[in-house]
């Protein structure tokens, strides 16, 4: 019955889809002059025209079923998840046999791993970097069309006025929806010029927009960035806002943005766009930290919502309630393959084989496996989840670190949750200090133990303290030891040297980002490393120390 059921669906999707794509080749024909003119008039101030919100509304009334028939499709796999990951595990080995080696045999897990053997991040990493793989930072196309509409559907329910024509804007180059609709549905809601990429445009159109109900930026981090640029080039942009397009400059809005700025970060946004109900951005690792930043400070006040999380190998999880103030994902079965890889502390570890999501239990802690189908590359990924539910048969984690980003110069392995957690008691007892950004790096990387024990060198970006006594400096090492025994061990017996903390300038980590964007090795965006490996990425940070 089972294998009766999923042609069916194949076959009843197809129609769908042709039948979709008929309609939205007519719509095509029938609206693609107004959507020039519509972007025309937006830019100018008056009010859409009858045909431009015609448009809009049968646009939304075509992502609004494509999204329903994403939702049937999760409900049916979430309710089958055995049959659904069975059969993308038979996926994988009939591609790993060969089109010339029929299956024959078992196909349960044990044939699968014996096949594909698990390889770590790293290793991925540096055979892809050799050319011995072909994989993809890109997310699987699958998942994320199924995560960019189901989530612009449950933003849409929980927030209704931001899909209004010229309700939201991106302020980055890159969006936080994992996939880039097709025209007209692309545009919909959006206040940015058309087909542009520029991040000063971006923010320029956003800023020329005072009705806005939703910011979109591509993850926390790259949002930091635009409101730390817009503080530093505030006058500079009010300037560019008081010329404006020829013919219709904006001196009012120009020196509302000087008022704005003058009060401060905190509520900024608020301030700018008094509508605003929600920030948009992609979840990853090393975003929380930015996420509590953007917050605590010039978002104040308002909502977060990410439709997805992402990792090096795409789309892990599926965003369904956007009401929840912190992200749960369902993490869903087919295609790509994920397992699940029991977290266990000492030797045992190397002994741990993984389960499919129909074995999860609640409470428990698992890193990320992920079978890629370009290169049938069977990776652990690093990403660590706790199991906090179930969405029918498919868990619901929340993500608690990545394994890749542990400190350890005497086998302390200090973990990034860990570690974050003492970073932010530390800061706390910083009067007046707001940590917005901070990187990791062993003392080996830098050859700074100069003949001392090892230690950690750690390099923060702060708001509201400019420099740092030797007091500060002691209450992350104070804080290190209370997280972690082991870690307390060895600074009681002179193994290891005290951690070493650092400011760094405005700029210093948006600097790191463009060299990480720049590296096709680094999967930013979206993740954001917080333990930096490379002796170049360190001496970056090193260079633009001022404390």
């Amino acid at each position: 019955m089972a294998s009766a059921f999923w042609p069916s669906v194949s076959c009843l999707e197809m129609l769908l889809l042709l039948f979709l794509l008929l309609l939205l080749l007519f719509l095509l024909l029938l609206l693609l002059p107004p959507l020039a003119v519509l972007q025309q008039q937006q830019s100018q101030g008056p009010r859409l025209s009858w045909l431009a919100g015609l448009q809009h509304h049968v646009a939304w009334g075509l992502l609004c079923w494509a999204a329903a028939w994403q939702q049937w499709r999760l409900e049916q796999r979430t309710l089958h998840v055995g049959q659904s990951q069975q059969q993308a595990l038979r996926w994988c080995l009939k591609r790993a046999q060969g089109p010339r080696c029929p299956l024959r045999g078992s196909t349960d897990m044990s044939a699968f791993r014996n096949h594909l053997p698990l390889t770590k991040a790293s290793q991925a990493q540096k055979e892809e970097s050799e050319g011995q793989l072909s994989t993809s930072n890109q997310p699987h196309g699958e998942a994320s069309v199924q995560a960019t509409l189901l989530g612009l559907a449950a933003l849409n329910k929980a927030y209704p006025e931001v899909q209004a024509p010229g309700g939201k804007a991106c302020v980055t180059p890159t969006s936080p929806w994992p996939h880039r609709l097709p025209w007209p549905w692309h545009a919909l809601s959006q206040v940015s010029p058309p087909g542009s990429k520029h991040p000063d445009a971006l923010l320029l159109g956003a800023l020329t927009s005072p009705g806005l109900r939703a910011l979109e930026a591509g993850t926390a981090v790259e949002l930091l960035d635009v409101f730390s640029g817009l503080e530093a080039h505030g006058e500079e942009l009010a300037e560019a806002i008081a010329a404006g397009n020829p013919g219709a400059p904006l001196p009012r809005r120009a020196a509302e943005l000087r008022e704005a700025l003058e009060q401060g970060p905190r509520g900024l946004a608020l301030r700018l766009w008094p509508k605003l109900q929600v920030v948009v951005t992609l979840d990853a690792g090393g975003q929380a930290e930015a996420v509590a930043a953007l917050g605590a400070l010039w978002c104040q006040g308002l909502d977060f919502f990410s439709p997805a999380y992402a990792a090096s190998g795409g789309v892990m999880g599926l965003n369904l309630w956007p009401e929840h103030p912190r992200g749960l994902y369902v993490l869903p079965p087919g295609a790509p393959l994920i397992e699940l890889l029991p977290v266990k502390e000492g030797p045992q570890e190397e002994a741990a084989t993984t389960i499919l999501l129909a074995e999860a239990q609640k409470g428990k802690e698992y890193e990320l496996v992920l079978t890629d189908h370009a290169s049938l590359t069977r990776c652990c990924l690093g990403d660590v989840v706790q199991v906090t539910g179930a969405y029918n048969q498919c868990p619901v984690v929340r993500f608690v670190g990545r394994r890749g980003q542990t400190l350890s110069v005497r086998g302390e392995d200090i973990g990034e949750d860990m570690f974050s957690e003492a970073l932010g008691r530390a800061v706390r007892q910083w009067p007046g200090a707001k940590l917005l950004d901070h990187g990791c790096v062993e003392s080996s990387i830098l050859d700074s133990s100069g003949g001392s024990a090892p230690h950690y060198e750690v390099f923060v970006a702060l708001r509201g303290l400019r420099n740092l006594s030797e007091e500060h400096r002691d209450k992350l090492d104070h804080c290190l030891q209370e997280v972690s025994p082991c870690y307390k061990s060895l600074r009681f017996r002179g193994s290891v040297g005290p951690a070493r903390v650092h400011l760094v300038g405005q700029g210093a980590f948006r600097a790191l980002r463009e060299a990480l964007a720049a590296c096709a090795s680094f999967p930013f965006p979206p993740e954001m490393p917080r333990v930096l490996r490379h002796r170049n990425l360190a001496q970056l940070l090193q260079r633009r120390v001022v404390s």
